[in-house]
């Protein structure tokens, strides 16, 4: 069996063994808590250009399914494991993971040390790393300097929106998704209550957007820095108002910057299935599923016509906001799940629910 080497940009390295493809691969080091839902980890959009550790130490037991995708093509750079099952054993299974990671060009490193992989990011902040094969023409003070010299990315969310706009039917109410990296379980959501979809790309101007007569407008998720996303900022700014909107995770972000709220790196972000997070309105405290690594300003929600309805337990940040004058309210977190606990489902339902209201004013008025 082949070894590997990751390499992080402190001068770590870890050596391992490789599995999926046998490339190199560079991106940002993360960590997500999930003890399940690896396929739909793999398939998030959230994760572009990222090499994924997992903290559950045994990975892929149950395989790789036709139905659990999040999304058509992974985008992410690398996947790290502390053990990889080589025999999955469950009815829907169809690959392994090896398998299905080999067929997409991601490579994977198993067998190294993920709880101190895991301090070094909890202390240090998400890292630049290498997967690459272990042999002996890897200067290790070459590929340090190389990472170190990396500038960010910065183009995330052009690299997951789809280029054209495409619909998913319904014959209820008719929904515009914008999508930053949508996850398809957000989609799934919509069409279960009969909504119909048209998704467009990130860059939709607006007035093309409220050609379509939406009754409704959903901000999706999606990787990366929301200050990066110019033009889907000055789309959602000019929304405003006009129809009703739910954003998710990038989706909020950027409507709050919009409102002229600010954002910030967290120091390792937040990934899995297992945040606790506390509606200030209710007083309840779901479980949620998440997947970012920037958050909004609370401080700087103070002069914006916004309100904060929902914070994180763990470390009190900002977890979803209100527009005070106009319908529309946004959560840093998935209600969609997939993977991870569906507590916060009902804000579907919730959306669902201010379009109809919004539509009855409109007959009134009409």
């Amino acid at each position: 069996m082949k070894k590997r080497l990751l390499i992080l940009e402190d001068g770590t390295v870890f050596t391992g063994t490789a599995f999926g493809s046998e490339r190199a691969s560079q991106g940002e080091v993360v960590f997500t808590t999930g003890m399940t839902g690896y396929q739909e980890t793999i398939s998030d959009p959230s994760f572009y250009g990222q090499i994924v550790t997992l903290t559950y130490p045994l990975i892929g037991n149950y395989g790789i399914n036709r139905d659990d995708f999040e999304s058509i093509s992974p985008a992410i750079r690398g996947f790290v494991v502390r053990e990889l099952a080589k025999t999955p054993s469950n009815f829907r299974c169809d690959l392994t993971v090896d398998e299905y990671l080999t067929a997409k060009d991601i490579p994977g490193i198993e067998g190294i040390d993920t709880r101190k992989l895991t301090r070094i990011i909890r202390s240090k902040g998400s890292v630049k790393a290498i997967l690459t094969a272990a042999d002996e023409e890897v200067n290790v003070d070459e590929v340090v300097a190389k990472l170190q010299a990396t500038p960010a990315i910065t183009h995330h969310v052009r690299e997951v929106s789809p280029k054209a706009p495409y619909p998913s039917p319904g014959r209820g109410k008719r929904v515009v998704l914008i999508d930053y990296g949508m996850k398809h379980g957000i989609l799934r959501e919509l069409n279960k209550r009969d909504c119909d979809v048209l998704v467009v790309p990130y860059n939709t101007p607006a007035e093309e957007i409220l050609a379509w007569h939406p009754d409704g407008i959903m901000l999706s998720n999606g990787p990366g820095n929301p200050e990066d996303v110019v033009e889907g900022i000055e789309t959602v700014r000019n929304l405003i108002g006009k129809v009703p909107m739910f954003g998710i995770c990038l989706g909020h972000q950027i409507f709050s910057l919009a409102c002229g709220a600010q954002s910030f790196k967290l120091p390792f972000g937040h990934r899995g299935g297992n945040h606790p997070v506390k509606d200030l309105r209710t007083g309840r405290t779901d479980l949620t599923s998440q997947n970012h690594g920037y958050a909004i300003d609370i401080e700087s929600l103070k002069d914006t016509d916004l309100e904060i309805t929902h914070i994180a337990l763990n470390d009190g940040t900002c977890e979803g906001v209100r527009h005070k004058k106009y319908p529309i309210f946004t959560v840093q977190y998935h209600p969609e799940a997939s993977p991870g606990p569906e507590d916060s489902n009902h804000l579907f339902d919730e959306f669902i629910e201010m379009m109809e209201v919004e539509a009855g004013k409109g007959k009134q008025h009409a």
